[in-house]
């Protein structure tokens, strides 16, 4: 392998990595907050609403910046697609940085399925720094009312964990040059065991 492919395939390691550990770290603060909450699942401890969410956040992960409903700093201004167009990635709510470095935005209530609401978690695992790309360090990610952090896909009546099948037919959106589609890459993440393989 030569240089550059070599620094390439490390970056994307690297960026993995920072997306596994905030996941894992979203993962503990739900189950502790069920715990604490002594409740069956994410709606009955009351993870229900922009506030709870905004509550969620600052007690159960170290929060070092308060952006509030303002995308900068903590979030960088604006995000492209590997394609090179813009993105519609952004951060409208509950936008705060971690010690870790990530940016991260929890906002409920713009997508629903069958099951119930899905709670849109928009992170940047190395919040403004760049090359804020999707796909790359920006990742859109879906907190289900099963507890289960997945992909966004189109049939609203499923539940994750979803099959790979349903997973790849969203990657498309990562991927192609229309500006407006802004998930898909966190799915295929997960498919491919945790490795960037596109």
């Amino acid at each position: 392998m030569t240089v550059p492919a070599l620094m390439q395939n490390h970056q994307r390691k690297t960026y993995v990595t920072q997306l596994h550990k905030v996941y894992n770290e979203l993962n503990q603060a739900l189950l502790q907050y069920q715990t604490d909450k002594n409740a069956l699942n994410i709606k009955e401890a009351g993870l229900n609403s922009n506030e709870a969410c905004a509550e969620f956040l600052k007690k159960y992960f170290k929060v070092v910046m308060d952006c509030g409903n303002t995308q900068t700093p903590c979030f960088a201004q604006s995000y492209k697609k590997m394609s090179g167009v813009s993105s519609g990635f952004n951060c409208s709510s509950n936008c705060v940085s971690l010690a870790s470095g990530a940016a991260v935005e929890m906002f409920y209530g713009s997508y629903s399925s069958d099951a119930g609401d899905i709670i849109r978690i928009s992170v940047d695992i190395n919040g403004a720094q760049g090359p804020n790309i999707l796909g790359r360090d920006a990742f859109l990610l879906f907190l289900y009312p099963n507890g289960s952090i997945d992909e966004l896909v189109s049939d609203k009546s499923l539940l994750p964990p979803f099959e790979k099948e349903i997973r790849e037919a969203e990657f498309d959106d990562c991927t192609n040059s229309v500006s407006g589609a802004w998930h898909g890459c966190f799915g295929k993440i997960l498919n491919d065991n945790w490795e960037m393989n596109y």
